[in-house]
């Protein structure tokens, strides 16, 4: 895993430090993940919509993952994903009370909870081969 590219760190430095623990966790289980699975190679770190995010871009293989904080739900990360995708749903299926769910596009992660680390990690796995399963 790779240092935080400097406008990401300048971003994720205006957050909340409870915010801040729980994206640098997250970005954690989205590394380890891709690297776990050989289809994905390296994830690109950028900024999308100004919001962290993480990219197949060398393997094509999957779909962006944004993470962010909003004052609008400030005890919660978002983890946001393609709304054309299927993903939110099969999450919700999967995982009914893990998170807390914003219609297609995002499962939320409570600050003040233990992080649900199989669950993001399933997450990370399913959006990040998700073009390779049709």
């Amino acid at each position: 895993m790779t240092a935080l590219p400097p406008n990401v760190a300048a971003t994720i430095a205006a957050w909340p430090e409870a915010a801040q623990k729980t994206f640098l966790a997250i970005r954690t289980i989205l590394f380890h993940a891709a690297a776990d699975q050989s289809v994905v190679g390296p994830l690109t770190e950028t900024l999308k919509w100004g919001e962290p995010a993480y990219l197949t871009a060398a393997s094509k293989s999957g779909t962006t993952v944004r993470l962010a904080w909003k004052p609008a739900t400030p005890a919660h990360l978002s983890v946001l994903l393609n709304c054309r995708t299927t993903l939110i749903e099969k999450l919700r299926t999967i995982y009914p009370t893990t998170f807390h769910y914003q219609g297609t596009r995002a499962a939320l992660v409570a600050l003040d909870a233990p992080l649900p680390e199989v669950a993001l990690d399933h997450l990370a796995r399913l959006a990040q081969t998700y073009h390779r399963r049709g």
